[in-house]
């Protein structure tokens, strides 16, 4: 099957969903396939579907459902049907408001002779289990079938009678010809005795309901989709178009993305300075690889040429050091208004130690030559990295001293002959600040006279070069901090 065939299936339009279930945040996985699925609707014009699946209500955490939209909306990932926008045909996208959609088709089951109430106990099912391990050979709940079983009032778990016990073959968009044979087989819990349906039905159930084309989601539900292919045999509806996602490795690329390796809460990464785009940019190739050398796609682009067929079998390493790169990317090409408010986020206003705007305006190349978010310019900051801004420098004369004099006594003339030149000097821009001091430098020795006067201004070894600084600091400052110098060598 083409790729023409994958996304326009006999014409119709291709709807696509994502389907959390409301039990903590929202992890890099969820979101990956999130966005595959949303960026799959939009390239084609069709729909995007928000469900949530809150049918284990012992699980849910209150407020997930709040969580799981802000991730989505940071993201600019929006839906055009979800909890708080409802089907004029199909209705609402919470399965817990769906009890009666799954009762219908719990019906048709069982007007079949497809479905069954459970007569065990936990207890009961966990001796069969044990008694299976014992034997050494799998738990089969179909082995244990009642002969016979009273009419379902809704207080037992209904089952469903799998019809046939054989091999089934299917295609996976990305996968291809997939089969799996009878063990794979097994009678599973459709409806619980609390009335809530459990997954294994409910998806089938709503992607039929919602006319969902293309089900995109992990692997591990590779092993269960002979249970599900089974089910839409028994309710004679089509299967829509697997499209299972490679997994998301750990930066070693060699087991799955755990906690420890970053698998944190997507808002984290929100509140840590990472830009929206460059997160989507980033998860967008963390197993899709569109060719090429290119690596920055805005959300435009990444609708463009989204395509299954690339879309990687083999799972993509979460490479944190490469987030941080793409977001610094993202960052160099905002206004310089942006970075202002984003430094200011981390530089408190009203502090004593916060420039002020303007200072912050040309500052900013300046820390995004070393830092990628706001985590590490909240640590450069603590750390005193940009105490020059806001700070007269306190050193030591020696620190004055270039490394090729005998005494720091010898950069005295060259500092008092850089004044008068810092003094009139065009404060525009850096390379403005620059033409005014380089002959001299030129001529006298670039070490001789720009170190001094870099020592001078931030008062550290270490520090962006004189240029830098003269531009951040301004002209009154820069001629009193080398004042300073002068007298201190005097």
């Amino acid at each position: 099957m083409n790729e023409t065939d994958l996304n326009k299936k006999e014409n119709i339009q291709v709807v696509t969903r994502f389907a959390p279930s409301p039990t903590g945040f929202l992890h890099i996985g969820g979101v990956r396939t999130a966005l595959f699925a949303w960026l799959f609707a939009r390239q084609n014009e069709g729909e995007f579907i928000l469900r949530i699946e809150d049918t284990d209500k012992s699980r849910e955490v209150e407020g997930s459902i709040e969580h799981i939209k802000k991730s989505l909306s940071w993201l600019g990932l929006d839906w055009d049907y979800g909890p708080e926008k409802p089907h004029d045909e199909w209705g609402s996208a919470l399965q817990s408001d769906r009890l009666d959609v799954y009762k219908k088709y719990a019906k048709i089951l069982l007007d079949k002779g497809l479905a069954y109430p459970d007569p065990y106990t936990a207890e009961e099912v966990q001796e069969f289990r044990e008694k299976a391990q014992a034997e050494k050979r799998p738990f089969l709940m179909r082995e244990h079938r009642p002969e016979t079983f009273d009419e379902w009032d809704g207080t037992k778990p209904l089952r469903f009678k799998t019809p046939t016990i054989k091999r089934f073959e299917w295609t996976d968009a990305v996968r291809g010809s997939l089969s799996a044979g009878e063990d794979a087989l097994d009678d599973f819990i459709i409806i619980k005795a609390d009335g809530f349906p459990t997954y294994n039905f409910a998806h089938i159930v709503d992607d039929e309901e919602m006319a969902v084309t293309h089900v995109m989601r992990g692997e591990e539900f590779v092993s269960s989709t002979p249970k599900f292919l089974s089910l839409y045999e028994a309710l004679e509806i089509p299967v829509p178009i697997l499209v299972t996602l490679p997994p998301i490795m750990g930066p070693d690329g060699k087991k799955k993305l755990s906690k420890r390796d970053g698998a944190k809460d997507l808002l984290h990464y929100n509140e840590d300075g990472y830009l929206p785009a460059a997160m989507v940019n980033f998860l967008a190739l963390i197993g899709w690889n569109p060719g090429g050398e290119d690596e920055i796609f805005s959300l435009d682009k990444l609708i463009e040429i989204f395509s299954l067929d690339k879309i990687q079998k083999s799972g993509g390493a979460f490479n944190e050091e490469k987030l941080r790169w793409m977001n610094k990317e993202y960052l160099s090409k905002q206004s310089d208004e942006f970075l202002v408010e984003y430094i200011s986020d981390v530089w408190v206003a009203g502090a004593s130690n916060r420039p002020d705007n303007a200072q912050l305006a040309k500052l900013a190349p300046v820390m995004l030559e070393r830092v990628h978010n706001k985590v590490e310019i909240k640590e450069a900051i603590e750390s005193g990295e940009y105490d020059w801004v806001f700070k007269s420098p306190e050193y030591e004369t020696d620190l004055l001293k270039w490394k090729k004099d005998t005494s720091a006594e010898a950069s005295l003339p060259r500092l008092e002959k850089v004044l008068p030149l810092i003094e009139t000097a065009d404060y525009l821009t850096v390379d403005t600040i620059k033409s005014a001091i380089w002959d001299y430098a030129e001529e006298e020795g670039r070490g001789e006279v720009l170190w001094p006067l870099r020592v001078a201004l931030s008062g550290s070894e270490r520090s962006p070069d004189p240029f830098t600084l003269a531009y951040v600091l301004g002209a009154d400052e820069v001629v009193a901090r080398v004042r300073s110098a002068i007298d201190k060598l005097s």
